[in-house]
This record gives C-alpha cells, sequence and structure tokens, in this order.
C-alpha cells in the first residue's frame, strides 16, 4: 500500500509539473501583463521598468523557473484587477462552485439510478424505451440553452424562484453557504438542475449497459432461484457489481463539473470559480487564470486518485498496487 501511495504521489508531482509547463507557455503568448499594472498615461520609461520588476525581460527558461519556484511556495500572485491573492480569490469562490455542483449530482444520482437499473432490467419494456430517449434528448440539449429555458419558464413566466445570484449567505465550518436558508436554497435551484441534466442523462445510460450485462451473470440467476425478490436482486446483487464504472464516470464528471460550470455560473451570475475565470479572462487577470488552471489540474488528479481507492472499497477483489 505504501508503494501505492509512492507512486501515485510522484504520478501527481509530475502531472502538475507537465500543467504547469503547458500554463506558463499558454499564459506567455496571450499578450503583455505589463500594460494591467501600469496607468492609461505611462510614459515608456515606466513601462519600461514595469517590465524590468516583472522580470519579462528575462528569457522565458529563466522566468519559468522563477514561475515554478513561485508555484511551489504557494505564491501565486495578486490579481490585476481586486488587488487581493489570486488564490485567496478562488477559495472565496470556491464554496458557491460546491454548493450548485453538489446538490447537481445529488439530483443526477437520485434520479439516474432507479431509471438507469429499471431501463438495464427490462430493457425491452415501452417504458424503458422511453427512459432512454429521455437521456439521448438530455445529452443533446445545450447546457446554456436549458439554462435559459429555466429562467423563462419557473424565474420570468412562474415566478417560482429567484433567476439570478447567490441569495443570502450563513457561515458553516467558516464557509459562507447559502443552502442553510430557504431564499438561499430557492437560487441554488436552477443552476444545480441545469448542471444536473446533461450528467443525469449519461449516467442513466451508463447504469443501464452495467445492468444490462450484470443481469446475464450466473449470481443473479441464482438469487433468483433462491426466490431473492425483484428489489433485492436488482439493488443488492445487481447494482452493487454495477458500481465500478459509475464510480469512474461519477468522479470525472464531478471534477468537471467544478472545473467548467462557467456558461451555468455566468447565466445565473452565479458568484463561482467558474464566473470568476470568464471575468479573469475577458479583464486579462493572468494570475487568477493561472491559479485557475492549477487548482483544476490538482483536483482532477486528486479525484482520479480517490476513484482509485474507491475501487477497492466497493469490490475487495481489486487491489491497489
Amino acid at each position: 500500500m505504501f508503494g501505492y501511495f509512492t507512486k501515485r504521489l510522484i504520478q501527481i508531482v509530475v502531472v502538475l509539473w507537465a500543467v504547469s509547463v503547458l500554463v506558463f507557455v499558454m499564459m506567455s503568448f496571450t499578450g503583455d501583463p505589463t500594460y494591467m499594472m501600469v496607468p492609461l498615461d505611462a510614459t515608456e520609461e515606466q513601462i519600461a521598468q514595469a517590465r524590468r520588476l516583472l522580470g519579462l525581460n528575462d528569457s522565458h527558461l529563466v522566468q519559468y523557473g522563477h514561475f515554478l519556484s513561485s508555484l511551489v511556495r504557494g505564491d501565486f500572485g495578486r490579481s490585476f484587477v481586486f488587488r487581493q491573492p489570486a488564490m485567496q480569490l478562488i477559495l472565496e469562490r470556491l464554496p458557491a462552485t460546491l454548493e450548485i455542483v453538489i446538490l447537481a449530482m445529488a439530483i443526477a444520482l437520485v434520479v439516474a439510478i432507479p431509471l438507469g437499473v429499471y431501463a438495464g432490467a427490462s430493457p425491452e419494456r415501452a417504458s424503458s424505451h422511453a427512459v432512454m430517449a429521455g437521456s439521448l434528448v438530455g445529452i443533446s440539449l445545450p447546457g446554456f440553452w436549458l439554462g435559459m429555458v429555466l429562467i423563462y419558464v419557473f424565474a420570468v413566466k412562474l415566478q417560482l424562484v429567484p433567476s439570478s445570484g447567490r441569495g443570502p449567505t450563513q457561515e458553516l465550518f467558516g464557509l459562507r453557504v447559502s443552502f442553510l436558508s430557504w431564499e438561499g436554497f430557492r437560487h441554488l435551484i436552477l443552476p444545480a438542475l441545469t448542471l444536473s441534466v446533461g450528467t443525469l442523462a449519461i449516467l442513466i445510460r451508463i447504469i443501464r449497459a452495467e445492468m444490462m450485462e450484470v443481469m446475464k451473470q450466473d449470481y443473479i440467476k441464482f438469487a433468483r432461484a433462491k426466490g431473492a425478490d425483484r428489489r433485492g436482486v436488482l439493488f443488492k446483487h445487481g447494482l452493487k457489481n454495477a458500481l465500478i464504472p459509475l464510480v469512474t464516470v461519477f468522479g470525472l464528471m464531478m471534477g468537471d463539473l467544478i472545473a467548467f460550470a462557467t456558461l451555468t455560473e455566468t447565466i445565473f451570475a452565479w458568484p463561482g470559480i467558474g464566473k470568476l475565470l470568464v471575468d479573469s479572462i475577458y479583464r486579462g487577470d493572468r494570475p487568477v487564470i493561472v491559479v485557475y488552471l492549477m487548482f483544476v489540474a490538482f483536483m482532477f488528479v486528486v479525484v482520479n486518485f480517490v476513484v482509485d481507492i474507491l475501487y477497492a472499497v466497493i469490490d475487495p477483489r481489486i487491489k491497489v498496487k
């Protein structure tokens, strides 16, 4: 086990180093940050001095060395726009993003598991075909279009929920969250529902495919022969053995939603890290963009590591080594 952890730690370090190289190269060709640091009426001498202070006159290799050294120290620089440490901005916005992502994944699981199990256990029924047709529609719907439709129907026409913003927040374990109050939760519903639809549709198809395969196995036939009820066969024996691919996809999709909820957060004016990234790209706020990209890379490698550990927890036959 220790050897496995050591190997995965080395892999994480190598992946993050490779990402740092890509981020540095990408940032090097996105314009000169000097003009974000000097007044609009700055002289050529002031611009040249700013370039020296930023180290932009050094070679790219030297600049990367300074860049990597700062990353190792945890110094990601200060936002050009907000004049705050870039990492602090990400951490302040992260709880807002986690709220809608966790609620979206909860909605997706609660709906996808029973529908996917049913569709896989009875694939020839018309209702099963209807479930699969609905999942195909869910996969095909663009998120930005779905978000606007939900706003029009539930916020504008029916006026059941707010159309934008996060609503009131309360402190929980040092984090500002909105789901503790009814008004805050009402603000959560539409963005979380928008995020959940695509994930829900994909999970239904994966669960159905795995259940169709599992239902052919001998232990399912044996459980039926012993007189086990249908619900027990499906959920105790069938679903448990179909969870391995579900865990893989679930982990990756959760990381994907956290990293790329930019359109949803922009549509609903949700103050998460996705909207912060969009605003930073628009304003050329390079330090925030760098922190976001490195944070997303770190998050994905951690999620993959956790998924590998969960394999052994779900199925003891799988050994981590």
